[in-house]
């Protein structure tokens, strides 16, 4: 069986979302996978990004379920661990996912970081977990990433020169996906 559906969860403050970072250009590239849909959805909360909020918006409105992959950048990607620690989902991609608030207010108020991460949750609630780290991110450092590869045992894809992944392709993203589309 493989995944019929992914959905981008963008990074907080991403405003319109289509017009953001990649996520418009890879939306329009998996929607001409076959038998794939993507979906990208400007997010409620859009500069906080509080779980309270995101999680029950991933479930209800974008219908995260087994058929899924959840790609998370940012914020997005803290908010696709926390939703598979109790949700089935077919995969998760990280890209520039991080642990902890970093010591930031609005990070901290995300509601994200104030528990420990059930790392053994999430990987028995994926069957992929691809993860997109650049040790040059100005906002987090490498050990925040690497923190997410160790604890999640992830595929990791470690570049040395794509910053916080803010580029508008980001044509490695999509060679996963089809991968993983294939392999199951």
């Amino acid at each position: 069986m493989s995944p019929t559906k992914a959905v981008i969860v963008p990074g907080n403050g991403a405003g319109n979302v289509e017009q953001c970072n990649w996520y418009g250009w890879a939306n329009k590239q998996l929607n001409k996978t076959p038998d794939m849909t993507c979906l990208l959805k400007n997010m409620p909360d859009p500069v906080t990004a509080r779980e309270s909020i995101w999680l029950p918006f991933m479930e209800k409105e974008l219908q995260c379920d087994e058929d899924t992959v959840i790609i998370g950048h940012s914020s997005g990607a803290a908010a696709a661990m926390r939703y598979a620690e109790t949700h089935k989902v077919f995969a998760i991609v990280l890209v520039g996912a991080y642990t902890s608030d970093l010591g930031d207010e609005n990070e901290r108020e995300s509601g994200y970081f104030n528990r420990p991460w059930q790392w053994e949750k999430i990987k028995g609630n994926c069957r992929h977990i691809v993860q997109f780290g650049s040790t040059d991110d100005p906002f987090l450092p490498w050990g925040e990433q690497q923190a997410v590869a160790d604890g999640l045992g992830s595929q990791l894809h470690k570049y040395t020169d794509r910053g916080h992944f803010q580029n508008t392709h980001f044509p490695e993203l999509i060679r996963v996906i089809h991968k993983i589309k294939e392999t199951d």
